[in-house]
């Protein structure tokens, strides 16, 4: 497969960009990965923030490309499940899914409904740079499931 994340505003710098880039490193050992980094819509009002960001995210998506939409309102899936999801898609023959972290203010509804899955984190609200290092972990961990690596006990 063919992972993409898609993130509004780069990383901070310290210990958001090094977990970004660690578990970036360990899922390229499993599976290609593109990490494409859209610009923050500014200053405004949020709502202006969210439609500017959010057609951009629209753009930014591809044509066959299955969709992963964090936010907090999403389905809330254990690691396992999570892996199985992944392994399903692999199974069904998709090639290309693209994983969306949006920015401080979160996303339209439009790009909610693209999505083919709407993925919860946790019923808690976090930081939208802390989501890029706790959900690039739960991919590796569900790659490295499907794999039978070892690095999942449970």
């Amino acid at each position: 497969m063919r992972i993409r994340l898609i993130l509004v505003g780069r990383s901070e710098r310290g210990f958001v960009a090094d977990g970004l880039r660690h578990y970036a490193e360990r899922i390229q050992r499993m599976e290609a990965l593109e990490e494409v980094v859209l610009p923050e819509a500014g200053r405004g009002e949020v709502p202006w923030q969210q439609r500017t960001e959010s057609e951009r995210v629209l753009a930014a998506l591809r044509m066959g490309e299955r969709v992963v939409v964090l936010d907090e309102r999403g389905v809330l899936l254990t690691s396992p499940a999570f892996a199985q999801r992944l392994g399903n898609w692999r199974d069904q023959g998709v090639r290309n899914i693209a994983f969306v972290i949006g920015g401080a203010y979160g996303m339209t509804d439009a790009v909610r409904e693209r999505a083919d899955l709407v993925l919860s984190l946790s019923p808690m609200v976090f930081p939208h740079q802390l989501v890029r290092v706790l959900f690039a972990e739960q991919l590796y961990r569900g790659l490295s499931i499907l794999r039978g690596t070892g690095y999942h006990h449970g």
